[in-house]
């Protein structure tokens, strides 16, 4: 099967051997994304709220980057350090990504929001 290296202009390179999406088999698999401002570097300031809001821009960019749009993702997963955060990012969400069913798990990752997102390329 073959994979292609999908990456934004918008946002800053990965580091490492990372990529932020990768097409494969007829999906677009994006990598988890934080609250990561492209002109920076840093993590937005402004608390869950804000960084929730900067991770969907980064997720839209890569998207973009595809020729795709959140009407096109069929699920996403967040991943949260703290459950109480989760009203604050249900209310940030695109609403393409709101007319999915939840799905929450609490995983101590870091202190930062982490979300993935997958998409079918066929049909």
């Amino acid at each position: 099967m073959s994979k292609i290296a999908i990456t934004s202009p918008e946002l800053a390179p990965p580091v490492g051997p990372f990529s932020q999406a990768i097409e494969a088999g007829g999906f677009i698999y994006l990598s988890g994304q934080v609250g990561q401002d492209p002109a920076t570097g840093k993590v937005v300031e402004g608390g869950i709220e804000a960084e929730t809001e900067r991770v969907f821009q980064n997720l839209s960019a890569v998207l973009r980057a595809a020729g795709k749009s959140f009407d096109d993702v069929a699920g996403a997963r967040v991943f949260l350090t703290n459950m109480s955060d989760y009203h604050a990012i249900t209310v940030k969400r695109p609403e393409a990504a709101r007319a999915e069913e939840d799905e929450d798990i609490a995983a101590a990752l870091s202190d930062v929001l982490v979300c993935e997102v997958q998409q079918h390329l066929g049909d």
